[in-house]
């Protein structure tokens, strides 16, 4: 489980399209998961500690967040091979356990994770109205153990998206285990 920290982010990037599986049995794309003001995307998993730390706090925040126009994906990469606990059964079950309030989904091939840069679990990229990068940094100050009363960073930065289209210009990154990828 080797630590990772998030890059800096790359305003304006554009978020790159996707077609893929949700644990609901629907297939789901780029346009299928934005809000009217914009989209976060969020790489987890269900084995990684720190996911599972603030897991609850980002089920808040995407609630949260759908009030201001904020749409929200999570998607698994991790190579389920030798990580079981991130297959796409063990998937459906951790969303309907929790009551998911995004679309869960399974990039299996790991291309999308690759398109987007990401690097960890969990790794957040929040895109404004046009779908054009404006944060990629950390939920909140917790790592393997969730800090009581944090400010939340990852809240602050998407609803300030939402109301400007701008993201904040001081991010500090998101930090997590490595993406696991699979062996070539």
């Amino acid at each position: 489980m080797a630590r990772t920290e998030t890059p800096v982010c790359d305003f304006g990037l554009p978020a790159p399209d996707f077609r893929l599986p949700g644990v609901d049995g629907k297939t789901y794309g780029l346009q299928d998961v934005r809000g009217p003001n914009g989209l976060l995307v969020m790489f987890i998993c269900n084995h990684c500690p720190y996911v599972k730390a603030v897991r609850d706090r980002i089920l808040r925040d995407v609630k949260e967040l759908k009030a201001h126009g904020i749409g929200a994906v999570a998607i698994s990469s991790n190579d389920a091979a030798d990580y079981p606990e991130d297959s796409f059964d063990n998937m459906q079950q951790v969303a309907r356990e929790l009551n998911f309030p995004m679309p869960y989904l399974y990039d299996e091939s790991q291309a999308v994770a690759k398109a987007y840069g990401a690097v960890c679990t969990p790794d957040f990229f929040g895109y404004n109205a046009e779908l054009k990068l404006q944060y990629r940094g950390r939920l909140d100050e917790s790592r393997k153990e969730a800090v009581p009363n944090a400010r939340r960073d990852l809240f602050e930065a998407m609803k300030q998206i939402a109301q400007t289209g701008q993201g904040p210009k001081d991010q500090i990154p998101s930090m997590g285990c490595s993406i696991k990828w699979k062996h070539e």
